[in-house]
């Protein structure tokens, strides 16, 4: 299948009109209905039912979604690479674990910006995706809060973060620092929820280390959901010290009495990666190795 095909198949899917659709596309009908039809005849699924009117199938509607994403990407991907090019830039694309923004992350990216010849690309994917992105070549290094062993990829702990317990405006267990003990007899919030594993594991086993059992009230995706739910009262939640940065009224943060409880921060990149970008970013870390990132 051809990106022609894409781009055929989604200005269809917009018109819903055989003719209007070929005059956009500045070629004559015939020839955009064969292609239509070829598509189909290789996904083997109907896309479009042509009556009076047109209408997609809900397999067409599915596919206009996906390819339309693809075109999007695509073309920002060809926006890019003629802007490096005409400017010189050299492009680095960094993952990041949402809790992390909240360290020193920040101070890396405006390091390598203050380069002037650095195009970076943020995404934000927690540690897992990290990996899978790596692999794929989506991204260039992660950062994150979970080992994963798989030999493609080199793993390095920058440093341990203490874990704070997050607990609504008011709670009782403000008043003084509290253990493991004492939250696992409150409902917990536990993210992410997908995918795993991932930091919510972590969690997890810190408790289960102690022969804990939680009882889990929500399990949302993202860390700011997380602590609104906290907010809301429906439980209580961990979250690593340098989110105690996230300032709300509705919320208390409280350390812990469990000196193990911690969350690393891990730096991730492809084991066979000896580019001199890596490098430069690696050399940058080392000078930020005083605070972590």
């Amino acid at each position: 299948m051809e990106l022609r095909q894409l781009r055929y198949f989604c200005v269809l899917a917009k018109t819903l009109n055989f003719t209007r659709a070929a005059e956009l596309l500045h070629i004559a009908q015939p020839p955009l209905s064969r292609q239509i039809q070829q598509m189909e005849d290789e996904l083997g699924v109907v896309l479009i039912e042509r009556g009076r009117p047109l209408k997609l199938t809900e397999a067409g509607r599915f596919f206009n979604e996906q390819a339309a994403q693809l075109l999007e990407q695509f073309e920002r991907t060809c926006a890019d690479t003629r802007r490096m090019s005409e400017a010189s830039k050299r492009f680095l694309s960094i993952g990041f674990a949402p809790s992390t923004l909240y360290g020193q992350l920040p101070d890396l990216i405006r390091r390598l910006r203050s380069h002037g010849d650095i195009e970076l690309n943020l995404a934000e994917l927690i540690t897992l995706q990290q990996v899978e992105a790596l692999k794929r070549g989506r991204i260039d290094i992660g950062f994150g809060r979970i080992l994963i062993e798989d030999p493609s990829i080199t793993q390095v702990i920058l440093r341990e973060d203490p874990l704070v317990a997050v607990l609504p405006e008011g709670h009782p267990l403000l008043a003084a620092p509290v253990s493991l003990a004492q939250l696992a007899r409150q409902p917990f919030i536990l993210y992410p929820g997908s995918p795993r594993p991932s930091y919510a594991d972590h969690v997890l086993k810190l408790f289960a280390n102690q022969g804990l059992n939680i009882h889990v009230a929500q399990t949302p995706n993202e860390l700011q959901t997380a602590i609104g739910l906290v907010a809301a009262g429906v439980g209580v939640t961990l979250v690593p010290a340098s989110v105690q940065r996230l300032h709300r009224d509705d919320i208390g943060y409280t350390p812990l009495l469990d000196a193990q409880a911690t969350s690393p921060i891990v730096v991730s990149y492809r084991s066979d990666d000896h580019s001199a970008m890596l490098l430069e970013v690696l050399a940058e870390l080392e000078q930020l190795a005083p605070t972590g990132v």
